[in-house]
């Protein structure tokens, strides 16, 4: 099947390399010819594992193209909309600019009976709006095909879903759309992969409630941590003894410093906006504490630094180790572990950062940091170290060997993801978040 996808940031490139690696045609297209350029050598201009193997394979196989230019989608059946919805500035709303110029540029190389099938996350109430507009436009019909990608295992969950939505239209348009996207995802449906299929309102807030209940999982176990703080209760525990409660599980239960990246965030602030445009604002107030609750999580590490030093941590060396929102991945939007190190370095900390992938991402957006490859070299004369991401590098950090490096063995875990008693034991002071 041909396919185009519009928008190669991190959904479509994703998206377009493993459709070309399931056997589909695909074009990608992109208005930044860099990033085209990049893609069309099949190299990822991002790092994900798992893509630039993909991505070389359907270059190589002639499947897979990227190309600055629209018309080049002229011929594809589904087109698949993947373009970023960021947050407004100054505001908590999504910002659907992007959304409908691709629509806009899209419709006048759409035939009659062609799929236009969104996958970015959007308001609820924006499909039928577009829906409208694909329809008038070019006799083409609207699906909403909502993803739900783990950053650091999407090429997995792009190939091998865990579940499918299809957001579909009434009427005789119900067949072409379901019959269209069943062709895609023909390899995934004949392994028995549940498929719900519903309408664009429906499919719409599957996504966006999916990373708001994630999002409240996640800052519920931190708020008990800010008790356990209090109490001398340990977190971890209660997480582990909660957790064998089925109704509850003890995924997402981890306390630390928080969540971030480019989706929940903005999600969960864009969920409240257009709830409140919909008069319903006080059914997801709630969401405005866990989104509260999980900004004071970064402030509390950097609290717990400075009190280390009895608040004089002016001219400190601090290694901070992490600067992307999560493991595997090098995406910084949002990130707690970039806010922290930046936090620390404007109340005059001397911050050296380390990461095994986020670093040139970071030093676009924070030049003021320093920033290393070298974990040693970061640890070397360090006052304090930092745990803020919770890459297996630094899971495995061996403590008594890396005591010898550092000005002062005192060590913050801001995930909570090293073992307490070999630190402990290696002469470390440790501290964990919501741990006593």
């Amino acid at each position: 099947m041909k396919l185009s996808v519009i928008g190669c940031g991190y959904l479509g490139a994703v998206h377009a390399a493993a459709m070309a690696e399931l056997g589909h045609e695909v074009v990608g297209i992109d208005v930044d010819p860099n990033k085209v350029a990049t893609l069309a050598a099949g190299e990822a201009p991002f790092f994900e594992p798992g893509l630039p193997e993909i991505l070389a394979s359907g270059i190589a196989s002639g499947r897979l193209s990227f190309s600055t230019d629209m018309a080049d989608v002229v011929g594809a059946k589904v087109h698949f909309v993947a373009v970023g919805t960021p947050q407004r500035k100054g505001e908590n709303a999504a910002d659907l600019t992007y959304v409908d110029a691709a629509i806009d540029s899209l419709i006048p190389y759409l035939s009659d009976g062609d799929l236009v099938a969104g996958k970015s996350t959007v308001p609820v109430g924006t499909a039928a709006r577009l829906a409208e507009k694909v329809a008038a436009g070019s006799g083409a019909h609207l699906a909403w095909n909502p993803e739900f990608l783990r950053e650091g295992f999407a090429v997995e969950d792009t190939i091998s879903p865990d579940r499918l939505v299809y957001g579909l239209p009434g009427g005789d348009a119900f067949e072409v759309a379901k019959s269209a996207l069943d062709e895609v995802y023909e390899v995934a449906l004949s392994r028995d992969t549940p498929l719900v299929v519903t309408d664009y309102a429906t499919a719409e807030l599957v996504k966006v409630s999916a990373n708001a209940f994630l999002a409240t999982k996640i800052s519920f176990i931190n708020a008990m941590a800010e008790i356990a703080e209090t109490t001398g209760a340990d977190v971890t525990q209660l997480a582990d003894a909660i957790g064998f409660d089925a109704r509850i599980g003890r995924r997402f239960l981890n306390a630390g410093v928080g969540f971030g990246g480019g989706c929940l965030p903005k999600d969960i602030r864009a969920f409240t906006a257009r709830a409140e445009e919909l008069g319903r604002g006080e059914s997801v107030a709630f969401l405005k504490e866990v989104d509260s609750i999980n900004l004071r999580r970064r402030q509390k590490v950097v609290d717990l630094v400075v009190e280390s030093f009895d608040g004089q941590i002016f001219g400190k060396k601090v290694a901070v180790l992490g600067l992307a929102f999560k493991p595997d991945s090098d995406d910084i939007r949002d990130s707690p572990a970039l806010d922290v190190a930046a936090r620390l370095k404007g109340l005059g900390a001397e911050v050296i950062a380390t990461d095994p992938e986020a670093i040139a991402n970071a030093k676009r957006t924070h030049p003021q940091l320093d920033f290393t490859t070298d974990i040693d070299e970061a640890l070397t004369g360090a006052d304090a170290v930092v745990v803020v991401t919770e890459w297996k590098v630094f899971r495995e950090l061996d403590p008594a060997r890396v005591a010898g490096l550092v000005a002062r063995p005192y060590v913050i875990d801001g995930r909570n993801c090293l073992v307490p008693s070999d630190w402990r034991d290696a002469g470390w002071t440790y501290q964990g978040l919501g741990r006593p």
